[in-house]
């Protein structure tokens, strides 16, 4: 039986732009492909826009199902939908696939027209700030002056609070939800491992793969393995795998023998049919760069200082890698500029992965919020 909250199928919808595009890095591309999904229906006065911003491995597909692929729901389809807590029945909600990606945007895997070949590893390194350009060109495709809210977690997160600071008179509201305004030491030495099994494996040929017919694969799937550790909990990862083995007894070598060590394997040979490795190089060289206080000597209230939003932020007192204390940070800064700013810290046991959890009171907070918005 089909959900009734749901905003049913879903197609893709894809725009070229031919604004060149000048990156932080220095380097340039003179057009792009964006690929998007949107709900609802956009109001006349192009007032009721929002904007889901997608973490690491996320993507355009928000909400929804595809007709022929009737399993593939939108990686935040609990959240979004009529009736759900970003109602589709009020907003007109925009997913995009940020280029760089590997699911339809310009990125690695797309063919380079000056060269007719793959960008590979010449594509250029891409920052949050870079892809809010893009989405800057998007809005504009589609009419929308401004966002009554952009919204995102992780990474996604970090998009929405760089469109308040680039563009404060374009968006009206941002949800940053279990994110940071920076990485921690930690955090980056996590995503240089996963880069360095990447950029190891003997398949990866400088990031030119691609005219080898081959994929760095076990590269990927270890990336992908440290990283899904990462975003669990030790309580979850306890509560769902424990000590439990798939047999009775010790196999005494080294192959799967604790059902945690199937599961890690299981999301790892997943991911890695699924996402390109260039782009899993690209994602998390952004994350490692976003730092808005860095050009202010460090100091998040200078960097904020002209900010006109209003803030959600939000955070799960299980997440160890963007852990309640980096959203405080976000929020003191905010008040520092006496910006309006809604904070909660949600009790969960789901780690870095509760921004993505059907959790009651989480949604609740949520749609309360938006619930404002809309009236």
């Amino acid at each position: 039986m089909q959900d009734s909250k749901s905003v049913g199928i879903v197609t893709p919808q894809y725009v070229h732009i031919d604004t060149p595009l000048q990156l932080r890095s220095g380097a340039a591309l003179s057009s792009y492909n964006l690929v998007y999904e949107t709900y609802g229906n956009l109001n006349a006065d192009k007032s009721n826009a929002l904007l889901v911003c997608h973490a690491l491995s996320g993507s355009h597909h928000v909400a929804g199902i595809y007709a022929d692929a009737p399993k593939s729901k939108g990686w935040w389809d609990n959240m979004i939908g009529p009736g759900k807590p970003i109602d589709t029945n009020r907003f007109f909600v925009i997913g995009v696939n940020n280029i760089g990606g590997c699911h339809g945007s310009t990125g690695p895997a797309s063919i380079d027209t000056r060269t007719g070949k793959h960008y590979g590893a010449n594509f250029p390194i891409v920052t949050v700030e870079d892809w809010v350009e893009t989405h800057v060109q998007l809005a504009a495709h589609l009419g929308i002056e401004q966002f009554a809210a952009v919204v995102g977690g992780s990474l996604g997160g970090m998009q929405a609070l760089q469109w308040a600071l680039d563009y404060p008179e374009k968006v009206r509201h941002a949800l940053v939800i279990a994110s940071a305004s920076k990485l921690t030491a930690q955090n980056i030495a996590f995503n240089d491992v996963a880069r360095q099994a990447i950029m190891t494996d003997q398949d990866f040929y400088g990031g030119d793969y691609y005219s080898y017919n081959t994929l760095p694969r076990r590269g990927l799937r270890l990336a992908r393995m440290l990283g899904h550790i990462t975003y669990l909990s030790d309580d979850s990862m306890a509560a769902k795998f424990g000590r439990d083995l798939r047999s009775d007894e010790l196999s005494f070598d080294y192959g799967v023998e604790f059902e945690i060590e199937s599961y890690l394997r299981y999301q790892g040979d997943k991911f890695a049919d699924l996402f390109d490795a260039n782009s899993y190089l690209l994602m998390t060289k952004a994350l490692d760069y976003f730092d808005p206080a860095g050009a202010y000597d460090g100091n998040l209230s200078a960097a904020f200082q002209n900010i006109t939003a209003d803030f959600l932020v939000l955070s799960f007192t299980s997440d160890w890698r963007f852990s309640p204390e980096r959203s405080r940070g976000i929020v003191k800064a905010l008040l520092d500029n006496e910006i309006n700013v809604s904070y909660a810290e949600i009790t969960s046991s789901h780690g870095h992965d509760s921004f993505l959890m059907e959790t009651a009171y989480y949604h609740q907070l949520v749609e309360a919020y938006m619930n404002n918005i809309a009236t």
